[in-house]
């Protein structure tokens, strides 16, 4: 299969290298020192749990050079889209497969918007892997999946393009989970993700150090259940376990974990705040369901949109 991956960075570039390592024509869409280091010497995946291993693949900056594909996946930060998703377009033939990963519920809308609905299919991500440095990318611990599916026309069903992408997937040892209605795992991860963004965002503290305290547990799991009435509201069925999967997963999380989204902060990086509380604040208006602490968080960190505060 010829897979492009816009978005070449710790997701994408992870995913890619794992797609090329077998034997897929992998293209990573990439710039700067990333790009060169690409070109130059491959890609390096270093990971203490499941082995180190480079690759070499095609890496350009210029989708034009890259023509159309069968498979795009995309995964730049959300608040790259004006720019990143205009891309799209000279990498799209008739049959083109375009796949977004990345974070928030409105990424979907906002690539069919630029390659049309027939074209897309949603999915969502769990990895923790960071670019350490240009071609470097470094995971931790042993999470690699996808869940993914229809979104649009063909929703309620397994079609054969969606279990043709999977099979690949699963060859090239991704955890992947293909399923009948991918508005499902994209609100399941919101449901987390809002809260989980918004409270060590706003704290500027990993989860351990704030997770200690009952309040923060009642209002994070307050938070949740905003989101969760969000989806509602908007015709989607979470999963009906969510909340206690959400449970055991927050009781057990290891005490250093960050979120992206403080990670970027704490770099001095943009961060996702309008692809999360900016988002789930935006629908709620529109649906008149009322989200006070995520309206709240989306207050603390908005002024850090773009970058650290200047006075």
């Amino acid at each position: 299969m010829k897979v492009a991956i816009l978005g070449s960075g710790a997701v994408g570039g992870y995913f890619g290298a794992k797609l090329a390592r077998t034997g897929q024509d992998v293209t990573f869409i990439a710039r700067g020192a990333h790009l060169e280091a690409i070109r130059s010497k491959g890609l390096e995946v270093k990971s203490a749990k499941l082995g180190d291993f480079q690759v070499r693949a095609a890496a350009e900056s210029d989708t034009a050079k890259v023509g159309p594909v069968d498979l795009v996946v995309v995964s730049v930060k959300a608040y790259d889209n004006a720019t990143a998703l205009p891309m799209l377009m000279p990498m799209i033939g008739p049959e083109t497969v375009v796949l977004t990963l990345q974070n928030g519920v409105d990424s979907v809308n906002e690539v069919a918007a630029i390659a049309g609905e027939r074209h897309v299919l949603g999915g969502t991500t769990y990895v923790a892997t960071a670019l350490e440095g240009p071609g470097l990318i470094v995971q931790t611990g042993v999470h690699r999946s996808i869940i993914f599916g229809e979104v649009f026309g063909d929703r309620g069903r397994i079609t054969p393009r969606v279990q043709a992408i999977a099979d690949i997937f699963a060859a090239a040892d991704i955890q992947v989970t293909p399923v009948a209605d991918a508005r499902v795992p994209i609100w399941d991860k919101f449901v987390y993700l809002v809260a989980f963004s918004g409270f060590t965002g706003a704290s500027r503290l990993s989860i351990g150090h704030i997770w200690k305290f009952p309040q923060v547990q009642e209002m994070f799991y307050a938070t949740s259940r905003e989101i969760a009435a969000l989806a509602q509201a908007e015709g989607v069925t979470i999963s009906v376990n969510r909340f206690e999967t959400l449970k055991e997963y927050m009781d057990n999380i290891p005490f250093s974990t960050r979120s992206s989204l403080l990670i970027d902060l704490e770099q001095g990086k943009r961060i996702e705040v309008e692809a999360l509380q900016g988002a789930a604040v935006r629908r709620a208006q529109k649906l008149g369901v009322p989200v006070p602490i995520t309206a709240t968080l989306y207050a603390v960190l908005k002024a850090w949109e773009s970058g650290p505060v200047k006075s």
